[in-house]
């Protein structure tokens, strides 16, 4: 596992590496984690409708994206995590990834004192029916990219001028809120632990049998892409 603790990086160039990285590794090409924060910006899912923008009063850029899920904000003071993993080397299903990384937001915010749950069927993390961190993800080929966000310290204004993951009226929150004074970094920190402690080993990768040929074994069909998102 290579962690990566890139600051404030812009959007686009982040997305980019993303899909730069899932498209050119290997079978034996560590998995990585970037830790990160955005500039303002909105994201929209692949099947996300423009509407949930309900006005933008400071003109943060809209960015049209291949995760699933509808439109969210990234912004300063919002920890980002970007999960770049090889589901299959880690006998990991999309749904049990999804599992493992609220676990992880849980356990994060756990850590500060605060009791934070899943919902059934609206992937992310909430307190007292608030959401406090939103995931989403794409697996190409069996390899995920995408990730996670927490409201650490993030204005959250620009949250009110959107439909925040589609829901109507849904409000949003931050540790901040709470009391919690941490910084960024220390929650990155504290949630890395927790999702290196969740997440299965990796398996080797085999090595072919001797004499095998493509005949044979022909390649297996690539996997389709899956979308997940809150």
């Amino acid at each position: 596992m290579i962690v990566k603790r890139l600051g404030l990086v812009e959007y686009a160039p982040a997305l980019e590496a993303m899909r730069v990285f899932t498209a050119e590794r290997g079978a034996d090409t560590p998995d990585e984690i970037w830790l990160l924060q955005h500039p303002p910006v909105y994201t929209l899912g692949q099947a996300g409708k423009p509407e949930h923008l309900l006005q933008n009063p400071a003109d943060i850029p809209l960015v049209k994206i291949d995760r699933g899920g509808q439109i969210t904000y990234h912004g300063p003071g919002q920890l980002v995590a970007y999960l770049l993993l090889d589901l299959p080397r880690r006998k990991l299903k999309v749904r049990e990834l999804v599992h493992l990384m609220e676990q992880a937001i849980i356990d994060t915010l756990a850590d500060f004192g605060l009791t934070a749950v899943r919902k059934d069927g609206a992937p992310g993390v909430y307190i007292a029916g608030d959401k406090i961190a939103a995931l989403g993800l794409r697996v190409k080929n069996g390899c995920s990219y995408h990730g996670l966000a927490i409201n650490v310290d993030a204005d959250l204004a620009p949250f009110g001028w959107i439909n925040p993951c589609g829901y109507e009226g849904l409000k949003t929150i931050r540790m901040k809120d709470f009391g919690i004074d941490a910084c960024v970094d220390a929650v990155g920190e504290c949630l890395l632990g927790h999702l290196q402690r969740l997440l299965p080993p990796q398996r080797p990768t085999p090595a072919p049998d001797i004499g095998e040929t493509d005949n044979a074994n022909p390649p297996a069909e690539p996997a389709a892409a899956l979308r997940v998102g809150s």
